[in-house]
């Protein structure tokens, strides 16, 4: 009786090996290219040239899929007075901020969820002196956005809250394209 159920067990696995079996066809033989559908309308998803102004100045229950829908040309007009409220509930005591933005400015500049690239010079979200020419890999972008939000007209306000304490990616960057750190 043992037996029969061994070899009933056996029969069903090897029946589901070979249903399920593993092969390298991974439809190799399809140009991505030419197969791609382009037709139909397409949306935008997302911004992200600024990570998390939409997780911090849109507020909850505030729809975030409007924000990252809007082209940046509307962002400013749409999005500033709504960011400006949110500064100041998040930071009450707000006057200017380490680049010198009054509220207004600094919530215009946000609003507007581009990424500025510097064609000459250097590349970086702030390194102090250099400010939004981009984004270097190795940029603590958060921190800065903290330290701009609360650090006050010489940075140095609410140090609590002007670092998220990360200071560094869990892997080193590379010296070669694509520079990523490598993957766990």
């Amino acid at each position: 009786m043992k037996t029969i159920k061994i070899q009933n067990i056996a029969a069903v696995l090897l029946v589901a090996i070979a249903t399920v079996s593993c092969n390298d066809d991974d439809n190799n033989n399809v140009d991505p290219i030419t197969s791609v559908d382009f037709s139909g309308t397409f949306v935008q998803q997302d911004q992200m040239a600024r990570p998390a102004i939409n997780t911090v100045f849109i507020a909850s229950g505030q729809p975030k899929d409007d924000f990252n829908g809007t082209i940046p040309s509307q962002m400013g007009a749409t999005y500033q007075s709504i960011f400006k409220s949110r500064l100041l509930a998040l930071n009450p005591a707000y006057t200017t901020n380490a680049l010198t933005l009054t509220a207004d400015q600094f919530t215009g500049v946000l609003a507007t969820d581009i990424l500025g690239v510097a064609t000459t010079g250097k590349t970086t979200f702030f390194d102090g002196t250099n400010v939004l020419t981009g984004r270097a890999l190795a940029d603590d972008v958060i921190d800065t956005e903290l330290l701009l939000i609360f650090g006050g007209p010489q940075g140095a306000d609410n140090p609590q809250l002007t670092s998220d304490h990360v200071d560094a990616n869990d892997k080193a960057f590379t010296v070669a394209f694509p520079y990523m750190g490598a993957a766990w």
